[in-house]
């Protein structure tokens, strides 16, 4: 039964990946942005080779490194494609040694909380806490499925 419910979890962390990847890649092109959208793009195809990837860890974390420098460049480059870092926050979770993903949780966090500040102008308190809330569930959410693995 556990097993049933981490795969049903792995691929709603899948499907919210690519739903705010196709929400941010529309957004986009609605303001006639080619460049950004398909970066956007190529950042799904990137992702979706993850779970290959994440069965040798070097290659895993190879894989990681890429999607983060690529999230960078489109949260840089357009305020949609802030909020995917928090579906990739799984990732880090995943792959990682715990030691790296906490660390690396936070500074995709601050990264996202920066991005999506910049954008907006301002530094807000719902811009600080929301992200900072969703990273702790998030981490909570993945120790506890590593958990459930472990116990079966």
């Amino acid at each position: 039964m556990t097993d049933v419910a981490l795969r049903l979890l792995r691929w709603a962390i899948h499907v919210t990946v690519c739903g705010l990847l196709a929400i941010a890649v529309i957004g986009v092109l609605r303001e006639g942005r080619a460049g950004p959208a398909a970066g956007g793009v190529l950042l799904g195809i990137l992702y979706a080779a993850g779970p290959v990837l994440q069965r040798r860890p070097v290659a895993g974390q190879v894989w990681l490194g890429l999607v983060t420098a690529g999230w960078l460049v489109l949260a840089v480059a357009a305020p949609p494609f802030v909020w995917v870092a928090f579906p990739l926050l799984f990732a880090y979770l995943h792959v990682l040694p715990l030691w790296g993903a906490m660390f690396g949780v936070a500074v995709l966090t601050s990264a996202a909380v920066i991005a999506a500040a910049w954008h907006a102008g301002e530094l807000t308190t719902p811009l600080l806490v929301g992200p900072g809330v969703a990273a702790v569930v998030v981490t909570l959410l993945a120790l506890a499925c590593k958990e459930l693995r472990a116990g079966e």
